[in-house]
Formats: structure tokens, C-alpha cells, sequence
């Protein structure tokens, strides 16, 4: 159990929750920002699709950009500049407008007592978009909404977010997994969806210094007196050894890495913390943190996740991210 003082545990959770940019987040910010300016020019709503794979830092970006805009009171009315919504899957259209309408923090049990129904859940949606003076709602794990449904369900889930959009004079933005692309498909978002991005995971043999810029930047952010040497070999290389480029297992380790070194009260993070913290995660596995990096072998994304719509079994429509074979270090950054 780690034993840390009240502000070392600070320290851990403000290090835990940072953000550190990269060219597409920028770029994505962007986007969001644009479509809000936009939206004030009226007419058809431009909209945005965001996909990632897991681990990718969707959630953690949306949180991001939420937290600039706080709630605030306006006589009665609590307004809502962004609306960021996870719809749970297999829910029906009353449902989702019932979810919808929780998020805009405008929704009481009396309330779906007397509007029981999706069309006046919708229209009542409408009016509290604008009266929440709400500038732009992203729907997170967009692809729970629509897997698993027929096409006659997801036309009619598509047709009801256009009717939102356009009545509420509202852009959407659609983030989810690589497959929440087949929101494509439906001719009514065919040409709404101005904006389409990807958040890729890192690979070394097309970006190293992305990758490097990306640790200096968590570096930065962590809680010790000397900035870490991030950069090091025998850091750098271990840790896309470990996380394969994916954000989510490499801040896994490096927050279990810096709480380890926060706790021996160390000045800055080395090489050891993170043997300790790979050793903790993945027992009786061959620690990289303890090789030379010329002896390991690499593995980074070679296909990302996908969905067959048209699978017999459940357990069979989604189909998992792929790696490429181990390789050397020398043979990964020369592809």
C-alpha cells in the first residue's frame, strides 16, 4: 500500500488528470471551436465524427474541453455550453432523449411522467438546448448507440440526432470507435459530417520525435524537483515496448511509475520506478526496463478495431486491434 502525504497525493492526482497536446488534439480543439463559431452564422449545422481506438485519450480530451466551460446560473435557468452526453447501448429513442435530457441537468422524475413519449421528449430537447443556450453536444461512444441495432434502427436514431441538430440550431459531434464511422452511410450525415478525424495511436516507425515531444510533455507535468529525462533511451523505447503507442497503458504505467518515486521521496523519476511499476502491473514478465533496448522486440498498430454488422453471433461482430510481429528496435525505425 503507498503510504503518501496529503500533498503528494495532490501532486499524484494533478499529474493523473494533465493534458498534454499533440498536432491532432490541437487540430481537434480547433474543430470544436470552429464549429461553435459557426453555429452563430445559423443555418445547416456543419458536424464533426471523432474516432479512436480504445486507449486512443477520447474521453480524456472531451473532459478537456468541457472543463473550459463551466455551467452557470442565468435567473432559472442553469445554461450549458457543451453538452457531452454517453448514451448507454441498447437503449431505444425514448430512452436516449431521457439520457439526453439528464445530461442537460434539466430533467426531473415528474417531468417524464407527463411527456412519456420520444417525439415530445425530442421536442422538449429542442427547447432546452436553446434555452440552455447549449453551443455544441458531443455524443462519447457513439458506437454503443448503433452496434448491434438493424439498418432500419440506425436510420431512425440518425434521422432523430439531424432533427436535434437542425431544430436546435446545435452542431454534433460523434466520437467512438473506429466502426462509428458507419454514421457515414446514412445519406443525411454523409454531407453534415464536415469535420472527420482520427486519434491514432503513436508508432515509432513514422514518428519518433511525436512520440518523444508527447513524454517530454508529461515530464513537465510531473511533481518532482528535477524534470525527468524522459528522452532516455532506456526509457523512451520501454515504454512504447509496453503501451504499443497506446496512451491509456502508458499513463497507467507512468502514474503507478511516479507514485513509486513520490513515495521513496526520490527528486526525480528514473529507470528503476518504472522496472518497479512494469513489475507490479505484469508479474513474472520479462521486464524492459531492466534489457537493452537493441534486445527487445517492437510491436505498433498494423489495423485498428473493427465491427461486422453482418456477423451470425455478437461474439463475433467485433473484431479486435491488430499488432504488427515483434521486431527489432533497428528494423521498426526503418520502415
Amino acid at each position: 500500500m503507498l503510504r503518501l502525504s496529503a500533498e503528494q497525493l495532490a501532486d499524484l492526482s494533478a499529474f493523473k488528470s494533465c493534458f498534454v497536446e499533440r498536432p491532432i488534439i490541437t487540430q481537434i480543439l480547433s474543430d470544436f471551436d470552429r464549429l461553435r463559431t459557426y453555429r452563430e452564422l445559423g443555418g445547416d449545422q456543419q458536424c464533426m465524427l471523432l474516432t479512436g481506438d480504445t486507449g486512443s485519450g477520447k474521453s480524456h480530451l472531451i473532459n478537456y474541453y468541457k472543463e473550459r466551460f463551466h455551467k452557470h446560473q442565468i435567473g432559472n435557468v442553469l445554461t450549458c455550453p457543451i453538452l457531452v452526453s454517453r448514451i448507454p447501448s441498447r437503449l431505444d429513442l425514448e430512452q436516449t432523449m431521457i439520457q439526453l435530457l439528464y445530461d442537460l441537468g434539466q430533467f426531473g422524475s415528474d417531468y417524464r411522467k407527463r411527456r412519456s413519449n420520444d417525439i415530445g421528449l425530442t421536442e422538449s430537447l429542442v427547447a432546452l438546448l436553446k434555452q440552455c443556450q447549449t453551443e455544441l453536444i458531443i455524443i462519447n461512444e457513439f458506437q454503443e448507440l448503433i452496434e448491434f441495432k438493424n439498418a432500419k434502427s440506425r436510420q431512425a436514431i440518425a434521422n432523430r440526432f439531424k432533427y436535434i441538430s437542425e431544430e436546435a440550431c446545435v452542431p454534433i459531434v460523434f466520437v467512438g470507435m473506429p466502426w462509428a464511422e458507419c454514421i457515414t452511410e446514412e445519406p443525411q450525415w454523409a454531407s453534415r459530417l464536415i469535420f472527420r478525424r482520427q486519434l491514432p495511436y503513436f508508432k515509432l516507425s513514422e514518428d519518433l520525435e511525436e512520440f518523444v515531444r508527447f513524454l517530454k510533455g508529461l515530464a513537465l507535468r510531473m511533481p518532482f524537483e528535477v524534470t525527468p529525462r524522459i528522452e532516455d533511451k532506456r526509457i523512451v523505447f520501454p515504454l512504447f515496448y509496453v503501451s504499443r503507442g497506446e496512451i491509456r497503458k502508458l499513463k497507467h504505467l507512468l502514474n503507478e511509475a511516479v507514485a513509486i518515486a513520490l513515495e521513496l521521496r526520490a527528486e526525480t523519476l528514473l529507470p528503476e520506478h518504472l522496472f518497479c511499476a512494469f513489475s507490479l502491473f505484469y508479474p513474472g514478465e520479462q521486464n524492459p526496463f531492466g534489457q537493452d533496448p537493441s534486445k527487445l522486440k517492437f510491436s505498433e498498430v498494423k489495423c485498428y478495431s473493427t465491427y461486422n454488422a453482418n456477423a451470425v453471433a455478437e461474439a463475433e461482430a467485433l473484431v479486435a486491434t491488430r499488432f504488427t510481429e515483434g521486431m527489432s528496435l533497428t528494423q521498426l525505425l526503418k520502415k
